[in-house]
C-alpha cells in the first residue's frame, strides 16, 4: 500500500496527446493552474525602484541625464552672470537681487521642476522608516535650496529676480558622476578600478571648489569691488596654489569671510582626497596594478612566474632575455605572490628595465591575477621553481599547480617548466619546453669525470655572449678563453645557407670538415624535414639534402655575419674556374663573423687518393714536409670508418683486447636498466651485470656472507673511483649512473662508483679516496636554505676546502647554489693571481658580461659550477626551442637511434706530429667520422703568492722581489701552522749562515734570499706534513694500507681552461683534452664486414669496447 502512495502516476492519456498538439493552451475544463513566479516584488514601487535603482542600466541613464541637468543649471547659472549688469554702488541690496533674463527664467524653472519630482520620486523609494535621516542630508538639502525657491516663482512674481545659489549644484554634479561611474563598473563588472575612482573624485573636488569660491566670491562683491567672473576665477586659482600675488583682493566682509570658510574646507576636504589617493597609489605598486589590454594586443610580452623573487634570478633572466635583438621590443610581465623586495624594486626603477619590466603582485592560480596580467594574449610564460626551498618536493608541487592553472586558463599559451626532482616531470610532460634540475645536474657531474670540464663547455654554450670577454687582458689564455667562450648553437636550412649550401649530395663529415676549414664554424647535427628528431654527428653515411635543418657552432649566427672578400685571390683566379672544385661559392678566403680566422685554402678541390694516404711520421722522408692526412671524402664508405683507436697504429695486435674482453663478457651484458626509477627516464643502452648484485653486496665498508671486504683496497678495483657524495640516494642519481654506464664506454675502462652518504674523514679512507681519480660533492639540498641567501654554500665549500688540502691531487667537482661563491672555491688567502682575476671579473661586470665569472680558475677548469647557470637554457629556448634537446643529447640524458655521444681524447707526445686543429678536425673526419668541437687546455702557471711557490733554486731565488722576501721573512704571523720542529730547522740554518761573513756584501745579499726562501718552503711543508701525517695516522688506525697516499703529488701550480670552436690554425698542445662527438657506433656497423682482413674484422667487432680515450 504504500508503494502505490509513494509511486507517481502518470498523466492521463488524454492530457498528454493534448498538451502535445496544442502545447501551452489551456482550457475552461482543464484542472491545472499557471503559476508565474517573480525574481523582484511585483508591486508598483518595486517596479520603480527596480528602474531607477536596481536595475543597472537603466539607473545608468537616470544618472546621465541628473548629471547633464546639474550641469545645465551651472550653465545657466554663468549665462545669468553674463547677462547681468548690477549698478556700481556699495548696496547690499545687490547681494540678494539679480537681474534674471525671463527666458533665462524660465529654463531653470523648468530645470528645477524636473529636479524636485527626481528628489521626491527617489527619496520615496529609498525611505526605509526614517523620514529625518533621509531630509537632513547634504544633497537633498541642496536640491530643496536651488529647485523650490524657483517653483515658488512661478505663483510669486515679484521675487522672480532674487538670488539663488544655482552654482551649488556644482556639488551634486559631483555626486551625480561618482554614481554614475559606479553603475559603469558594476555593468562591465570591473573591479580594479578604485584608483580611477578616486583620481576622478580628487578631481571633482578640486573643481567644485573653484567654481564655488569663484561664483560666490563674484556675487558678493557685486556690493563692492564688482569683480568679474574672469578676476574672481583668477583670485581663487591664486589663493588656492598659496601664491598669494594681492593685486585682485575682496573688498567686503561678506566676500571675505567666503574665502576663509573656501581654505577651511580646503585644508580639511583635499588632505582627506590625497591620503586617500596616496594610500591606494602605495597598495597599487606593491601589487603592480595590471598589464593594460591594450598594450597586450598591441605589444608583444611573456610572463614570468615564480615563487619568490630574487635580484639574480632576475637578471640572469632580464640579461639573456634581451641579448636575443628580436626581443627588445618585448615587455617582460613579473606575476609574483610575494611583495617586491627593495633590490628587485631599486632595479626595476633603472631606465633600461622601467619601460619593459612590469612587476604584478598575485597568485597564478587566481584567474584574476592571471587576467591583470594578460595571460592569455602572453607569447610563452616562464614557470621557475624555488631552487632554495628546504622541501624541493614542495617546491615542485607548487610548480605543477602553476603549469596547471595557467593551461587551464590559456591553453594556447606556450610553456617553459622548470623542474626540480626528475620524478615530477610527468606531471607538466604537457609543457612546451621543460628542464629537470636533477637530471642535467647529474649528467653533467658524470660527464666532468670522463670529459673534464664538460659542465664549463656546457655553460658557456647556454650563455649569450660575443666573444669579448678578457680581450684587454695582458694573459694570451684569457684573451683566446674569452674569445671562444662567445661561441653558441645556431640553426640554418641548408638550402639557404652560405656556409653548408654548398655541400648538398656531400657527406655530413665532408660538410663538417669542409665548413670548419673555410668559414671557422663547426658543424654538429643535422635534422631531416620528415623527421622530428636531432641527430648529432650521423656519421659518414648521412647524405646532407637541401631541406636539412644544419646545427652549428659559431660566434655569431650566419645571418649576421659579415663575408668579406679576399681581393688578391679574386684577381689572381681566371673568371672561368671560379665555379670549380667542390666549393661553388666565388670565394675561398672568407671571415665569416667576427673572432674567427680566415683561412687561405689555395685549393679546394680534393687531392688525389693515391696521396691521401696516412704515412706516420717516422716514413715521411727527413721531416722536411708535414705527414700528409687523407682527404675526406664527398660520399665516403663507412665500412672504412672502423670504430678503433684514432690515429694509432691499426697493425698492432689485438690480443690483449680481445682478452679483456673475454674476461669481462662473463660479468658484463649490454641491455636496458629492468627497472626505472621515475617516469619519463630515457631508455639507454648500459652495461650491466650479467647476475644481479645481492643488497648486502652494496656497502663497502661493511663484509657480508658473500665477500668481506670492508675498503676499497681489498676489492682490488683495476680502474680509479669516482665517488660521489650526496646527502641522499635520490633518483636523480641515476642520471649520473647511466652515462657512466652507456653502452659505447669500453667495458675496460668502466670506472668503479662508490656512493658517499656521509663524508667525515675515516669514511673517505674506507671508500678508497686515495685510490679515487673524482670526487663529486653534490650540494647539500639541507643546507641550500639559510637565513642569508649566499650562506647557503658555506658549508659545502669550507668541506671541500678541506679535502683540497687534505687530497691535493684529487679532481674534486663540486656543485654550488649561487655562481658568486666560485671564488671561495680552492681559496687561497694569499694568491696574487687570485685577486687579479677577481679584479678582472669586476671590470667584465661593469661591461655588462654575462660571464664575468668565466675566469675563476676552478670554473675554467670545471671542477665547479652551479646548476642556476643552466637557468639560461630554458630562457634561450624561448628563441631556440632545439637548445634543450642539444643539450639532452650531448649530456647523454636522450639517445635517439643515429645520434653520437660526446667524449674526449688526449694529445700525447706522439701526436703532436698533427700540429694545428685544422689538421686534427681533417684527421678525424677522415680516419673515424668524429667531429671536434674544443679543446680542454692545461697549462703550467706560476702564482705569484707566498702559499703556492715551492721552489728553493736560486734562479727562483734571485726573481723574487726583495721586499716581499723581506716581508715573509720577517713576519712569522703569516704562518699560523709553525710548530717546534720547523723552528729547529730554521735555527740550524740560521747558523750556518756565519760561514759566509766574510764575503762580499752583494753575496751575503743572495745568501741571505736564499736562506728566506728555504725558510719559507720549510714552513709551507710543515703544514704539508702535518696534514699528511694527520691522514696516514687515521689510515694506519683503520688497518689500511698508507702506500697509495704517499704516492700522491701536489699539483696546484696549473690552470685549465676550455676553448669552444678554436679556429683552424690554433696549435695543438701536450696533454690537450679534445672533445668530440663520437658517431652512434650502432650506426656504422658495416652489413657485410671484409673478409679479406681477419685483424681488421676482429678490430671492428671489439671496437666499441676497446675504443674510449682516442690516443692520437
Amino acid at each position: 500500500m504504500e508503494q502505490l502512495e509513494s509511486e507517481v502516476l502518470p498523466l492521463p492519456l488524454r492530457f498528454r496527446f493534448r498538451d502535445l498538439l496544442l502545447g501551452d493552451q489551456s482550457f475552461q475544463n482543464d484542472d491545472r493552474v499557471q503559476v508565474e513566479f517573480y525574481v523582484n516584488e511585483n508591486t508598483f514601487k518595486e517596479q520603480l525602484k527596480l528602474f531607477f535603482i536596481k536595475n543597472q542600466r537603466s539607473s545608468l541613464r537616470i544618472r546621465v541625464f541628473n548629471f547633464s541637468l546639474k550641469l545645465l543649471t551651472c550653465l545657466l547659472y554663468i549665462i545669468r552672470v553674463v547677462t547681468d549688469n548690477p549698478v556700481q554702488g556699495a548696496s547690499h541690496g545687490l547681494i540678494f537681487w539679480v537681474d534674471r533674463k525671463v527666458p533665462v527664467w524660465a529654463i531653470q524653472v523648468i530645470v528645477a521642476i524636473i529636479s524636485f519630482l527626481e528628489t521626491m520620486l527617489l527619496m520615496y523609494l529609498s525611505y526605509k522608516g526614517n523620514i529625518w535621516e533621509q531630509t537632513f542630508q547634504v544633497s537633498f538639502l541642496l536640491e530643496m535650496i536651488n529647485t523650490v525657491p524657483f517653483i515658488i516663482t512661478i505663483f510669486w512674481p515679484s521675487i522672480r529676480n532674487i538670488f539663488i545659489p544655482v552654482f551649488l549644484n556644482c556639488w551634486l554634479a559631483k555626486c551625480a558622476l561618482e554614481n554614475m561611474i559606479n553603475d559603469v563598473h558594476r555593468a562591465i563588472q570591473r573591479t580594479n578600478s578604485a584608483m580611477f575612482n578616486q583620481v576622478l573624485i580628487l578631481i571633482c573636488t578640486l573643481l567644485c571648489l573653484v567654481f564655488t569660491g569663484t561664483c560666490g566670491i563674484q556675487h558678493l562683491e557685486r556690493a563692492g569691488k564688482n569683480l568679474s567672473l574672469f578676476n574672481a576665477f583668477y583670485f581663487c586659482i591664486v589663493t588656492f596654489s598659496t601664491v598669494g600675488f594681492g593685486d585682485v583682493t575682496p573688498r567686503i566682509w561678506p566676500s571675505q569671510l567666503l574665502v576663509v570658510i573656501m581654505i577651511c574646507v580646503a585644508l580639511v576636504v583635499l588632505p582627506l582626497q590625497f591620503e586617500e589617493l596616496i594610500y591606494l597609489w602605495m597598495e597599487r605598486q606593491k601589487s603592480g596594478g595590471n598589464y593594460s589590454r591594450h598594450r597586450a594586443q598591441t605589444e608583444k610580452h611573456v610572463v614570468l612566474c615564480v615563487s619568490a623573487l630574487k635580484i639574480d634570478l632576475l637578471m640572469d633572466f632580464l640579461n639573456e632575455f634581451y641579448a636575443h635583438p628580436r626581443l627588445q621590443d618585448y615587455y617582460v610581465v613579473i606575476l609574483c605572490p610575494s611583495e617586491m623586495d627593495l633590490q628587485v624594486r631599486r632595479v626595476l626603477q633603472i631606465p633600461l628595465w622601467s619601460q619593459r619590466v612590469i612587476y604584478l603582485q598575485g597568485s597564478v592560480l587566481k584567474d584574476q591575477d592571471l587576467l591583470r596580467a594578460k595571460m592569455d594574449d602572453a607569447e610563452a610564460c616562464f614557470i621557475l621553481s624555488s631552487r632554495n626551498e628546504v622541501d624541493r618536493m614542495a617546491a615542485d608541487h607548487q610548480t605543477i599547480l602553476r603549469a596547471w592553472a595557467v593551461k587551464d586558463f590559456a591553453p594556447n599559451c606556450p610553456l617553459y617548466v622548470q623542474i626540480l626532482k626528475p620524478e615530477n616531470k610527468f606531471h607538466v610532460k604537457f609543457a612546451d619546453h621543460v628542464v629537470c634540475e636533477e637530471e642535467f645536474k647529474y649528467a653533467m657531474l658524470a660527464l666532468n669525470c670522463v670529459c673534464p670540464a664538460t659542465s664549463t663547455l656546457v655553460t658557456l654554450l647556454v650563455h649569450t655572449s660575443r666573444g669579448r670577454e678578457g680581450q684587454q687582458s695582458p694573459e694570451q689564455w684569457q684573451r683566446m678563453y674569452g674569445c671562444c667562450s662567445g661561441n653558441e648553437v645556431y640553426h640554418i636550412r641548408l638550402g639557404d645557407s652560405k656556409f653548408f649550401g654548398e655541400y648538398n649530395g656531400k657527406s655530413f663529415t665532408y660538410a663538417s670538415f669542409h665548413a670548419h676549414k673555410k668559414y671557422g664554424v663547426c658543424l654538429i647535427g643535422i635534422k631531416r624535414e620528415e623527421n622530428k628528431s636531432i641527430l648529432l654527428n650521423p656519421g659518414p653515411r648521412h647524405i646532407m639534402a637541401a631541406t636539412d635543418t644544419c646545427y652549428y657552432i659559431n660566434i655569431t649566427k650566419e645571418e649576421n655575419s659579415a663575408f668579406i672578400f679576399n681581393q688578391e685571390e679574386r684577381k689572381g683566379r681566371p673568371a672561368a674556374g671560379i665555379f670549380d672544385g667542390p666549393s661553388q661559392l666565388p670565394v675561398h678566403s672568407i671571415i665569416a663573423s667576427m673572432g674567427t680566422v680566415a683561412m687561405d685554402l689555395q685549393n679546394t678541390s680534393p687531392p688525389d687518393s693515391s696521396v691521401g694516404k696516412l704515412v706516420p711520421p717516422s716514413v715521411n722522408g727527413t721531416g722536411s714536409r708535414r705527414p700528409s692526412i687523407a682527404p675526406v671524402q664527398e660520399l665516403a664508405d663507412s665500412s672504412s670508418i672502423l670504430p678503433c683507436d684514432l690515429l694509432a697504429d691499426q697493425s698492432e695486435d689485438d690480443s690483449v683486447f680481445t682478452d679483456e674482453k673475454d674476461q669481462s663478457s662473463a660479468e658484463y651484458v649490454k641491455g636496458y636498466p629492468p627497472n626505472s626509477p621515475y617516469i619519463g627516464s630515457s631508455p639507454t643502452l648500459c652495461h650491466l651485470l650479467a647476475e644481479k648484485a645481492p643488497f648486502c653486496c652494496l656497502r663497502l665498508d661493511q663484509g657480508c656472507r658473500h665477500n668481506s671486504f670492508e675498503d676499497a683496497k681489498a676489492y682490488g678495483f683495476k680502474n680509479k673511483l669516482i665517488i660521489v657524495s650526496a646527502e641522499t640516494a635520490g633518483n636523480g642519481l641515476y642520471n649520473f649512473i647511466v652515462p657512466l654506464r652507456a653502452y659505447y664506454r669500453p667495458r675496460k675502462e668502466l670506472n668503479p662508483i662508490v656512493l658517499l652518504l656521509d663524508n667525515p674523514l675515516d669514511s673517505l679512507l674506507q671508500c678508497g679516496i686515495i685510490y679515487a681519480d673524482n670526487l663529486v660533492v653534490v650540494d647539500k639540498e639541507s643546507t641550500m636554505s639559510a637565513e642569508e641567501d649566499y650562506m647557503a654554500d658555506a658549508k659545502t665549500i669550507v668541506n671541500v676546502q678541506t679535502m683540497f688540502r687534505l687530497f691535493p691531487s684529487l679532481s674534486i667537482i663540486t656543485e654550488l647554489t649561487h655562481p658568486s661563491n666560485m671564488r671561495f672555491m680552492q681559496f687561497r688567502a694569499k694568491d696574487c693571481y687570485s685577486l687579479a682575476l677577481s679584479k678582472l671579473e669586476k671590470k667584465e661586470r661593469d661591461k655588462g658580461s654575462n660571464l664575468a665569472f668565466m675566469f675563476r680558475l676552478p670554473f675554467a677548469a670545471g671542477r665547479v659550477f652551479s646548476i642556476s647557470m643552466l637557468d639560461t637554457l630554458l630562457y634561450q629556448s624561448f628563441v631556440k626551442d632545439y637548445m634543450i634537446l642539444i643539450a639532452r643529447l650531448l649530456l647523454g640524458l636522450d639517445t635517439t637511434p643515429g645520434s653520437g655521444y660526446l667524449c674526449a681524447m688526449k694529445v700525447n707526445e706522439e701526436d703532436l706530429w698533427i700540429s694545428t686543429y685544422g689538421r686534427l678536425f681533417q684527421k678525424l673526419c677522415s680516419s673515424s667520422a668524429e667531429i671536434p668541437i674544443g679543446i680542454y687546455r692545461t697549462e703550467s702557471h706560476i702564482f705569484s703568492s707566498s702559499e703556492s711557490q715551492v721552489s728553493v733554486s736560486v734562479d727562483d731565488c734571485e726573481d723574487t722581489k726583495d721586499k716581499g722576501d723581506e716581508a715573509r721573512s720577517n713576519d712569522q704571523s703569516d704562518h699560523p701552522l709553525l710548530r717546534k720542529k720547523s723552528m729547529q730547522w730554521a735555527r740550524r740554518l740560521s747558523k750556518r749562515s756565519g760561514k759566509w761573513q766574510g764575503v762580499s756584501r752583494d753575496s751575503s745579499r743572495d745568501h741571505s734570499q736564499r736562506i728566506a726562501q728555504q725558510r719559507l718552503n720549510l714552513y709551507r711543508r710543515s703544514e704539508r706534513e702535518e696534514l699528511s701525517e694527520l691522514v696516514r695516522n687515521r689510515m694506519r688506525h683503520l688497518g689500511l694500507p698508507t702506500s697509495g697516499y704517499d704516492e700522491q703529488n701536489d699539483h696546484q701550480n696549473t690552470l685549465s681552461y676550455v676553448l669552444i670552436n678554436p679556429s683552424p690554425d690554433t696549435r695543438l698542445e701536450l696533454n690537450d683534452i679534445v672533445y668530440l662527438i663520437r658517431s652512434d657506433p650502432l650506426a656504422h656497423v658495416p652489413d657485410d664486414p671484409p673478409v679479406h682482413s681477419s685483424s681488421l674484422k676482429e678490430m671492428h667487432e671489439s671496437g666499441l669496447d676497446t675504443r674510449e680515450d682516442t690516443q692520437l
